[in-house]
């Protein structure tokens, strides 16, 4: 007879069957019940064959045949009279430790009804203030009736958390009443973000100031946020250094806020009198990091504290020369051109997944008349939804590449390759990110190329800079787009936008001349660079 816990699987079956129709009222009665369930295949636990339904079947398995009630997708919690809602999170073992494996969505946003309310009668509140969190770990190579959900907590958002959830509850609210819920994203905020929700992106409601459509979100927790719930609450990890100390700070102002007013007396210090001022001794090339963590009264790096590992804030330094421009584009992590090859969709793909929800704070160093560069501000930045489509425009052209086959085209200056160049797009482009030419990955077919990876244009992040400025001075500049008047909102003619609004096959012809342009423009260049090779050769032998 098989056991666990002390209990056989066929006494377990039993308590499955008497468990219909059961209702759990307290929270003491549900947390009993929801660790019983520890250690147990989830194939014992399924009765109704959910796990063969796809995405969510775990959640639903738990739902239907260990708790013993329909499940729904209404505005009150999972278990009304206790007000605990159930959440199954599943969470992914690698060499830096335990990560969430994903968002933790919560509840479809109405913006039809939910601008009318207060933070506190809001759906997300309602049904999210005290969740049941049950943890799995996620394994590629199993089944999911091999996974076992291995701990089980009642949590309850802690009031340092809840200060800037709040904020960022009210920062979703106000584009919803500025008629804006078409430029949500998930980048807008810190820990708890509008998650693009539905079957394709097609999926829009009405929005109340606005006739334009917006797409279907929900609330959702961030997976860095989750991250960091589970190392905290499930594994009981050391804690990381916080910047706030006391959630108090936060009633008045905004976490961002915070952090800017705490950096303003070092500006216009240069790195050498940052380091002499803060006693900071190292030239490592996380230094300025470092040297903002001191001016926040941490130790170590900013990113190691808890409020940026929850929020997955990325601090990246920028260099703007006196004439205004930036010398370097920001590069991604390195991509994996066969795992990217077999990415089905932009919503789940590896790069959205990276850019959509994060927010950058740029630390910018401004070039001096004499040279020098001096510590001059932070900014907290993410990408806008307009841009965002750019960039799906540039990562669906990079895939097609990939699969059809990158053309490999050598040249005296070295082997070229018709992945997407930063002239082809305002926003973004693909180019090598690897420690040397010989530093390579494979292709789909077997041949081996210079790693890759997408950056942002060096152009475009001065201008998103010179837009966030001109914001504080109130003027409208840049590349987002400027809301007027009834909620109307006027917007760049992007080519991303026009793109979009052609048909089917109107795209299939455009991405064919793009490809055709593409590979003539490199023959056209490779020509042209061995006529001047064969030109410099002959003169070199005339004389």
């Amino acid at each position: 007879m098989r056991k666990t816990h002390g209990r056989s699987y066929e006494i377990i079956e039993k308590e499955l069957e008497a468990v219909e129709g059961t209702q759990y009222v307290t929270k003491e009665s549900i947390l009993r019940r929801a660790q019983e369930i520890k250690g147990i295949p989830l194939r014992d636990v399924d009765k109704t064959g959910r796990l063969a339904t796809g995405k969510g079947a775990i959640g639903t398995v738990i739902e239907e045949s260990w708790f013993g009630y329909t499940p729904n997708s209404e505005s009150e919690p999972d278990f009304p009279e206790a007000g605990v809602e159930l959440k199954v999170t599943p969470y992914l073992r690698g060499k830096n430790g335990i990560r969430a494996k994903e968002r933790l969505v919560c509840n479809i946003i109405n913006y039809m009804e939910e601008y009318d309310k207060t933070f506190q009668t809001s759906a997300f509140w309602h049904k999210c203030n005290t969740m049941l969190l049950m943890s799995y770990e996620h394994l590629a190579d199993k089944p999911k009736g091999d996974f076992r959900i291995d701990e089980a907590v009642l949590f309850s958002f802690p009031d340092e958390d809840l200060a800037i959830i709040e904020h960022d509850w009210k920062t979703i609210m106000e584009k919803v009443r500025a008629g804006r819920a078409h430029e949500l994203s998930e980048g807008d905020t810190l820990y708890l973000a509008a998650c693009t929700k539905g079957a394709n992106a097609s999926s829009v409601r009405q929005q109340p100031f606005s006739e334009l459509p917006a797409k279907q979100r929900a609330y959702s927790l961030k997976s860095s946020y989750m991250t960091q719930i589970l190392n905290k609450y499930i594994f009981g990890n050391a804690e990381s250094p916080r910047i706030i100390r006391s959630a108090d700070v936060l009633h008045a102002k905004t976490f961002e806020e915070y952090i800017i007013d705490k950096v303003k007396p070092y500006y216009g210090m240069t790195q050498n009198e940052l380091k002499l001022r803060l006693g900071v001794d190292s030239n490592a090339k996380s230094l300025n990091e470092i040297l903002l963590a001191r001016m926040l009264d941490v130790k170590g790096r900013i990113a190691c504290t808890e409020e940026f590992q929850k929020a997955g804030i990325i601090p990246k330094t920028i260099r703007v020369q006196s004439n205004g421009k930036i010398k370097e584009s920001m590069s991604f992590p390195t991509f994996d051109f066969i795992a990217l090859s077999k990415e089905e969709t932009w919503e789940e793909s590896e790069l959205y997944n990276y850019l959509a929800p994060t927010k950058f704070m740029f630390v910018i160093f401004q070039e001096r008349g004499d040279g020098a560069y001096v510590f001059d501000r932070v900014m907290f930045w993410n990408i806008p939804n307009d841009d965002l489509e750019e960039v799906h425009r540039v990562w669906e052209r990079t895939v097609q590449t990939i699969r059809r086959g990158v053309r490999l085209i050598q040249t005296p200056r070295g082997i070229s390759n018709d992945l997407p160049k930063q002239a082809e797009s305002p926003v973004a482009h693909v180019r090598p990110h690897g420690k040397d030419a010989s530093d390579k990955l494979p292709l789909p077919d077997g041949r081996m190329m210079t790693k890759q990876c997408f950056w942002l244009n060096n152009t475009y992040i001065a201008e998103q800079i010179s837009y966030l400025d001109n914001s504080r001075a109130g003027k409208s500049s840049g590349r987002r787009a400027i809301p007027v008047a009834q909620g109307k909102i006027v917007k760049r003619n992007s080519k991303s936008e026009r793109y979009e609004a052609l048909s089917p096959e109107g795209k299939k012809i455009t991405d064919a001349v793009e490809v055709a342009v593409n590979t003539v423009t490199d023959r056209i260049v490779e020509r042209a660079t061995n006529k001047l090779f064969e030109v410099l050769n002959k003169r070199k032998r005339d004389k």
